[in-house]
């Protein structure tokens, strides 16, 4: 695993709504879902909203529906500070599927650690639909979701 928490080997299968440059996209993808564990990590809000196209749909891992980036904004500004209590989070982007060459589905495993790094509350299994806007890759579509062991 690299620093941030993205994985040196991301799943890709080359499909027709594959860029060209499909590997240099992925790796701009991965540098912004490190930049989001960043954010997370040092509960950093503006970090993290600069992510979020101004339209976008994020849907919290305990199911809070929040549209748009002024939305997720207020949210986030309100959970955020003092939300990692000596937890640390890492992101790695397992998989990424293109829909169009400008358009990926991004598959993320979350994770928190505590400070003798112990793995702290179950792990997290977020979607982002993520879109490239004016050559940047934003968080369009997101879903956080829990994995509850069975």
């Amino acid at each position: 695993m690299s620093e941030g928490g993205a994985m040196d080997t991301t799943e890709f299968e080359k499909t027709e709504n594959a860029p060209a440059d499909a590997e240099a996209q992925i790796k701009a993808i991965e540098k912004v879902v490190a930049g989001v564990e960043h954010a997370q990590r040092n509960e950093l809000p503006e970090e993290f909203i600069r992510y979020f196209r101004s339209d976008a749909i994020w849907t919290t891992g305990h199911g809070k529906r929040l549209i748009g980036r002024e939305e997720i904004g207020a949210f986030t500004r309100k959970v955020l500070p003092g939300a990692m209590q000596g937890n640390t989070p890492t992101y790695e982007v397992l998989s990424v599927l293109f829909i169009r060459p400008d358009v990926a589905a991004v598959k993320v495993r979350q994770r928190y650690w505590g400070p003798n790094g112990e793995q702290v509350g179950p792990e997290g299994s977020p979607l982002y639909v993520m879109a490239k806007e004016e050559g940047e890759w934003l968080l369009t579509a997101c879903q956080n979701t829990e994995v509850v062991e069975e």
